[in-house]
């Protein structure tokens, strides 16, 4: 039957349409999904800045505690206690966007920060990259520049995230390795790690030679992002605290990100688990508005639990989606932006692998996240990214969206005239709305296979991972850079070289 519709285009019928897919802008079409009670969120929203008020938070920042004693919050220098009163929240809650423009390097690419927009990244931050041809290794620049290549290539991941640590570029280099690849392989919105103010500036110089950025076009709009991970529980370090100040100054964007995992760094409960994170979150988005009023900010939540047999973390657990919905609920509950993630602890890319990521991925789906990391290629707990995931998880998300496609429902869809074309006991295969349609209806995949067991055995047996191996090194084979600004990219190849020869530039810790 399923060569029946080609025989029939084979008899003069009109060439095949193309179908046509966009994916770089999406919107959530579902409700978003609630796990507790409006009353209760108000009651956990209440407790965090009971935390803050009552029992404070440590900030290691001198320039940091400054701060927030100046806005009025209580301090205690011995202990570098900070104790935030709620009107000072309050206050910075008021001042910070609740929409705002994330600007990439092509305006194709431009992203909006707001409840309701819906972004992908892959996997972020591992220190090792993983593919079925060279196997598990520590992360490299090829592998940097290889992923942020794949990344590139999909529309449905919206940001480049920093995916892999290049380990063989020395730390007082790395920077300005991962900043070239960004400009020079994605014209999407890039990434730069808060690693002290020297690398802090030193990214963001480069980014506006790349991009012929003038200081004040690169300060009206945020052109790039960080992700501000506390140190649960209660307690912000100097580097951290720096990139919330630096990125502030500078309006770019800060992902708020509380690291909190149940029954370890966080109570057991998800629901105290989440009044933690809301604090430490509250805490953090209240000192990026203290130094710059309306500064661009994403709150955020990374909340899961751990195995309470090793400790390990685990994702894509039923725990972990609860409190992505209950982060979706706290979000909308300050109006702001939020980020959620994915992933999986699984150790490879097998069934396991796939269940945690497509489980988490609902989680932040049906949560309602404006941004979701970890969505493609996370494995181990964010400790490598396989390159086979990405391909196979990016299939997920290609049919999520997918699902923000208007499906319309007019009369030519309701196809009451093929219903009288094809009588009792037929089939649609041939008929003319099936014919109009048969190319562009339906999603086509990326890497599964429809065929049947002879045809797929006739083929080689061939499995999804191994056919995602042939997709990703076929898209590296072929790929070709955005357009851009090639005198830019020249003048920023002359200030890496100018400033690696001074000696680079040293991380804060």
């Amino acid at each position: 039957m399923s060569d029946q519709p080609r025989r029939r285009r084979g008899r003069g019928a009109p060439p095949a349409k193309t179908r046509k897919t966009d994916y770089r802008r999406l919107r959530n079409p579902f409700p978003a999904m609630n796990v507790f009670s409006d009353d209760r969120v108000a009651a956990m929203h209440d407790a965090a800045l009971d935390v803050l008020e009552r029992l404070g938070i440590k900030v290691l920042l001198p320039e940091a505690r400054a701060a927030f004693e100046a806005a009025g919050a209580r301090v205690d220098e011995s202990t570098q206690m900070v104790h935030i009163g709620r009107e000072v929240v309050e206050a910075a809650l008021a001042t910070a966007p609740k929409s705002f423009a994330l600007k990439g390097g092509a305006r194709e690419r431009d992203q909006v920060m707001e409840l309701g927009t819906m972004i992908f990244q892959p996997g972020a931050g591992c220190p090792h990259a993983t593919d079925l041809e060279r196997g598990r290794r520590p992360g490299t620049e090829q592998d940097f520049r290889e992923l942020i290549t794949l990344t590139q290539h999909f529309d449905v991941l919206h940001m480049i995230p920093p995916l892999v640590e290049p380990q063989d570029v020395p730390i007082h280099l790395r920077h300005y390795a991962m900043t070239e690849g960004q400009m020079e392989l994605t014209d999407k919105v890039p990434f730069i790690y808060s690693r002290g103010t020297g690398q802090v500036d030193q990214s963001f110089e480069m980014l506006q030679i790349a991009r012929g950025l003038s200081d004040a076009e690169f300060r009206a709009e945020a052109h790039c992002y960080t992700i501000i991970n506390t140190n649960s529980p209660r307690q912000l370090d100097i580097p951290m605290a720096l990139g919330i100040m630096d990125f502030a100054r500078a309006g770019q964007m800060a992902i708020i990100t509380p690291f909190t995992l149940m029954g370890a760094m966080a109570p057991i409960t998800v629901a105290g688990a989440m009044t933690l994170s809301h604090a430490e979150a509250l805490a953090a988005i209240t000192l990026g508005q203290l130094v710059n009023p309306g500064a661009p900010v994403c709150y955020g939540t990374f909340t899961s639990n751990v195995d309470m047999k090793s400790g390990a973390p685990v994702f894509g657990t039923p725990e972990h989606f609860k409190a992505s919905l209950a982060a979706g609920q706290l979000a909308r509950h300050v109006g702001l932006p939020w980020r959620c993630a994915s992933g999986s602890a699984a150790n490879l890319g097998d069934v396991q692998a796939a269940n945690e990521t497509q489980f988490g991925t609902w989680g932040c789906l049906m949560a309602g996240a404006t941004v979701t990391l970890h969505a493609a290629g996370w494995l181990e707990g964010g400790l490598t990214v396989s390159y086979e995931k990405l391909i196979t998880d990016v299939e997920v998300l290609q049919m999520i969206a997918e699902l923000c496609v208007e499906t319309p429902a007019e009369e030519a869809e309701i196809a009451l005239d093929a219903l009288q074309e094809v009588q009792p006991g037929g089939h649609f295969f041939g008929a003319a709305h099936t014919m109009e349609r048969y190319s562009t209806e339906f999603y086509e995949p990326l890497v599964a296979d429809f065929a049947n067991i002879g045809t797929w055995e006739e083929r080689g047996s061939v499995d999804a991972t191994a056919r995602a191996t042939d997709i990703w090194k076929g898209i590296l084979r072929d790929f070709t850079p955005p357009t851009g600004r090639q005198d830019n990219l020249e003048d920023l190849r002359t200030y890496i070289s100018k400033r690696s020869a001074e000696g680079g530039c040293a991380p804060e810790s």
